[in-house]
């Protein structure tokens, strides 16, 4: 019979939102990070509780403690998903961290791939709309090569998708309000392979070099999708962290 989740430990909950607030740029390098009373009292759990969910960061190499000062982010290496920027947008109404910068290299309407068209359910060489844009990190270095890709139809009825510039709060809510229909869940697929010359030439990378490759398929509530994302990373950029129970 199927089973019912546990729920995390309330330490690691917390751990788990700071974490995230550090991969999506929410905290950057060097920022202070809540103290023990204060997240005690945001959480409203017991200081012992909130001190080992910062052990736990500790411990994953995200934060430091500095003697007689507080607890501080370090440089943790890492991109945030499609997923993060999502939940950023929601949260902070932007896509994109304060130290990140964003390229776009191409807002058009071009013939899909086999693979584009199968995900987002259209016939073979059907057009779509292509959103692809290179980022940078704070130090000016290429961190990920991304596409997003919509029905051609979507780039008729909001012509913002054909404009190289940042949608205020996202793909996702520029198209809810213009069509009313709004992302409901997402699919993620990751994989490794070796990058393709365009993707060296972006990122900056010497010939072969392996990249993650990350997916991200979003739906509507009426389980037809709306947007398909694929984004490269390169190496040594962690860009996944999560904890679950495993008793």
């Amino acid at each position: 019979m199927p089973k019912i989740e546990e729920v995390l430990p309330k330490y690691l909950q917390i751990a788990g939102h700071i974490r995230d607030q550090i991969v999506r740029g929410d905290l950057q390098v060097g920022d202070e990070v809540p103290s023990v009373r204060e997240l005690a009292t945001t959480w409203s759990v017991a200081r012992p509780t909130a001190a080992r969910a910062l052990e736990v960061l500790r411990g994953q190499g995200l934060v430091e403690a500095r003697q007689g000062s507080g607890t501080y982010v370090r440089d943790p290496g890492a991109v945030p998903r499609a997923r993060e920027r999502y939940q950023r947008a929601r949260d902070l109404g932007g896509m994109y961290g304060d130290a990140e910068s964003v390229e776009f290299l191409a807002t058009d309407v071009v013939e899909g791939s086999g693979e584009v068209c199968d995900a987002l359910q259209l016939p073979p060489s059907s057009r779509v709309v292509r959103r692809s844009r290179l980022l940078r990190g704070a130090t000016g270095r290429p961190i990920e090569y991304s596409t997003s890709w919509f029905r051609a139809e979507l780039g008729q009825v909001g012509p913002g998708l054909l404009l190289p510039e940042r949608l205020v709060g996202g793909t996702g809510k520029y198209l809810a309000e213009i069509t009313g229909r709004g992302p409901a869940y997402g699919r993620d697929q990751v994989a490794s392979r070796l990058a393709s010359g365009k993707e060296c030439e972006l990122l900056d990378l010497a010939e072969p070099s392996a990249v993650l490759v990350y997916r991200l398929l979003i739906f509507g509530s009426d389980d037809q999708p709306i947007q398909f994302d694929e984004a490269t990373y390169p190496p040594n950029q962690w860009t996944f962290g999560q904890e679950y129970p495993l008793n």
